[in-house]
C-alpha cells in the first residue's frame, strides 16, 4: 500500500497544504481557508477534514503530517502562544496525532521550517547548515544546523529580524525595540528610508514609493535610490555577519517578496557581510530562494520525513 507525508504551512489567511511520496515528492498541493473565529478552534479540524477529502485521491497510509506555524513552537510541539490565530498554550503535535491516528507529528515555526525546504529542495540544496532570511512586510528568519532547525529554548530562534543593529535609532519596531534589523530591511523599513530624506532629483519624486520602486531606480542607476539600496545592505549584512558569528552557517539563502529584486540584494549583502566578518568566516556561498510560497510545505515534510 502507498504511504504519503503530508505538508502544512499555517498562515492568517489560508492553510497551504501539500501530499508528497515517501521520497519526497510533491504529488498535489491545495490550500484551505484559515478559520479565526473562536480563537482559531476550527484549524486544525478543518486540516484534519481536508487531508480526509484528499485520502479519496491518493489512498494509503499517511506515515507523517508535519506544520509550520506563525509563532514560537518548542521541540516537542507546544505552541506558545499564537496572536495571529488566537492560540494559546498547547501541544498542536499530540493534538493533531489524536485526531488523525498518525502518530509521527512535527510542528516548527514556519520561518525556521520554510528555511528547512529551502535548504532541503530550494536555493540552499548541497547544503546542511544555512541561514535564512525572509524579506517581506517583516524580516522573518530561519536557522538550519547540520540539517536540524535551531529552535531555541522558547521556540524563538532565529527571529533575526529584531536583530539590533542600529543602537542610535529612536523610532520604535514592532517588538517594541529600537534599531531592528525589520525598521531597515524588510519592505516597510525599505519605504521609510527612502521617504526619510527624498531628493527632488530622485526617480522616486512624486510617485508612490515601494521598496520594488527603490530597487528598481538602483538597478537604473538612480543616485538616491543607490543610497537607499547601500543603507540596507550595511544593515543586512552586519546581522548576518553577526549571525555567522554564533552559528557559522556554509550559506545564505534570501527569500520573501523583496528578494525578488534579484542579483542586486546579494551584491549589496555580502558586500557589507564580509566587511563585518572576520577571516574565517568571509566569503560564505549567498543563494535566493527558490521555492516561493512552497517553501513551508517541503520544509514541514521534510521534519517527518527524515527525523
Amino acid at each position: 500500500m502507498a504511504q504519503y507525508y503530508v505538508g502544512v504551512d499555517v498562515g492568517g489567511t489560508t492553510v497551504k497544504m501539500g501530499m508528497f511520496s515517501d521520497t519526497g515528492e510533491l504529488l498535489e498541493k491545495w490550500e484551505i481557508p484559515t478559520r479565526l473565529e473562536e480563537q482559531g478552534s476550527y484549524i486544525l479540524p478543518d486540516i484534519v477534514d481536508s487531508i480526509e477529502e484528499k485520502r479519496e485521491t491518493f489512498p494509503g497510509n499517511i506515515k507523517g503530517i508535519g506544520v509550520g506555524i506563525p509563532g514560537p513552537v518548542s521541540n516537542d510541539g507546544t505552541v506558545l502562544k499564537c496572536a495571529n490565530l488566537g492560540w494559546d498554550v498547547f501541544s498542536v503535535s499530540n493534538k493533531l496525532a489524536d485526531l488523525t491516528g498518525v502518530g509521527n507529528v512535527k510542528v516548527g515555526n514556519d520561518a525556521n521550517v520554510a528555511a528547512l525546504g529551502e535548504m532541503w529542495k530550494g536555493g540552499g540544496r548541497g547544503y546542511d547548515s544555512i541561514v535564512m532570511v525572509t524579506l517581506g512586510t517583516g524580516v522573518g528568519g530561519g536557522i538550519i544546523l547540520q540539517g536540524k532547525i535551531l529552535t531555541g529554548c522558547n521556540g524563538a530562534g532565529g527571529e533575526i529580524g529584531h536583530t539590533k543593529v542600529n543602537p542610535d535609532e529612536t523610532a520604535v519596531c514592532g517588538c517594541g525595540n529600537r534599531g531592528c534589523l525589520e525598521q531597515y530591511a524588510s519592505a516597510t523599513g525599505i519605504v521609510n528610508m527612502a521617504k526619510k530624506n527624498l531628493r527632488g532629483d530622485s526617480c522616486l519624486a512624486g510617485q508612490e514609493i515601494t521598496a520594488k520602486a527603490v530597487f528598481d531606480g538602483a538597478k537604473a542607476g538612480d543616485a538616491y535610490c543607490l543610497e537607499v539600496v547601500d543603507a540596507f545592505g550595511k544593515y543586512l549584512g552586519l546581522a548576518l555577519s553577526n549571525v555567522a558569528h554564533v552559528v557559522d552557517p556554509e550559506a545564505f539563502v534570501i527569500g520573501g517578496g523583496v528578494s525578488a529584486a534579484g542579483q542586486i540584494i546579494l551584491d549589496v549583502v555580502e558586500k557589507y557581510y564580509n566587511e563585518n566578518s572576520m577571516f574565517a568566516l568571509k566569503n560564505k556561498k549567498f543563494h535566493l530562494a527558490e521555492l516561493g510560497n512552497d517553501a513551508g510545505i517541503y520544509g514541514a515534510v521534510r521534519m517527518v520525513l527524515f527525523k
